[in-house]
């Protein structure tokens, strides 16, 4: 039995986009359940808590991270001392100016009254959502510095549902969402095989039953991808590139980046880079210009 609806429009300041608290919970069951008018994201930062669900119950743990939907009767109980809970409470209204621009985000967002959508986080993940969630405690209240805090958010397990549906293990796909951090990368496959906690040979047998390629095959990949980008977007040198990918021989770097690329980085970055902040125009432009100017 549901005795109480909370509205946003009671809790969040006038004009806020979001409301976010922390909380401990109490270990005496819910006297009832109780159901609201906006989206709610929680997670566990320590300890265990039971989610009441219409007469159900699930265990929550460290790391469980739970989208609540509006219109769901629910409520939720400590297990054990010391349980803490991060809450962003969140009007419907800017969940659904965000699923009209992102409508991917909806598996997220589930409908009302459909239930939460509870996916577990490991102790990197669970350590960036929530320094994540400290700068937005310290933001206004804002539409921006919601969406700074959630697309980040959104984008990850965006990625992490692909690899799932790719038949990939949990673990590899936590390690792939972090692969293409520059200090995952500057260690090449060490630095991957470092971030699955697996032995190097696991690895490497994972790796080639769902790429098809070894650890190394794989980050030599990411790290042109990245030298690709840094040629045609950034005035650092080749050797700069190299360095900062963690390839210290540069005829090795010249040698993948043709293999994936088939030019020189050279090449690439005199064929792909735009001269956007100073743009030289083409002769019979500037031709122009210079005539009609001193017709003026």
């Amino acid at each position: 039995m549901t005795d109480i609806t909370l509205r946003h429009a009671e809790i969040l300041e006038q004009g806020a986009a979001c409301h976010i608290s922390r909380v401990v919970l109490g270990r005496a069951r819910p006297k009832t359940l109780h159901t609201q008018d906006y989206h709610e994201i929680c997670w566990l930062v320590n300890g265990k808590a039971r989610l009441i669900l219409n007469g159900r119950k699930c265990t929550l743990i460290e790391g469980d991270l739970t989208f609540i939907p509006p219109d769901t009767p629910h409520g939720l109980q400590g297990v054990g001392d010391d349980c803490h809970l991060v809450n962003i409470i969140i009007p419907a209204t800017e969940i659904g100016a965000l699923l009209a621009r992102y409508s991917q985000a909806g598996q997220f967002f589930a409908a009302p009254s459909a239930a939460p959508v509870r996916i577990h986080r490991g102790i990197r993940a669970l350590s960036r959502i929530s320094t994540a969630a400290i700068s937005l405690e310290a933001a206004p209240r804002t539409t921006l510095h919601l969406e700074a805090f959630l697309l980040p958010l959104i984008a990850e397990l965006l990625n992490e549902t692909k690899a799932a549906a790719d038949g990939l293990p949990a673990w590899l796909q936590s390690a792939l969402v972090v692969a293409d951090d520059f200090k995952v990368l500057r260690d090449g496959a060490a630095g991957l095989v470092a971030m699955t906690g697996k032995s190097h040979a696991h690895v490497s047998r994972s790796m080639q039953k769902h790429f098809g390629m070894t650890p190394s095959d794989y980050m030599n990949a990411r790290r042109m991808h990245h030298a690709s980008r840094l040629l045609t977007g950034t005035p650092d040198t080749l050797a700069d590139i190299a360095q900062t990918l963690g390839i210290s021989n540069m005829s090795h770097f010249h040698r993948l980046f043709l293999a994936r690329f088939s030019m020189t980085p050279r090449r690439y970055r005199e064929k792909n880079q735009k001269g956007v902040v100073q743009p030289v125009w083409p002769r019979g432009q500037i031709l122009a210009f210079a005539t009609k100017t001193c017709q003026i």
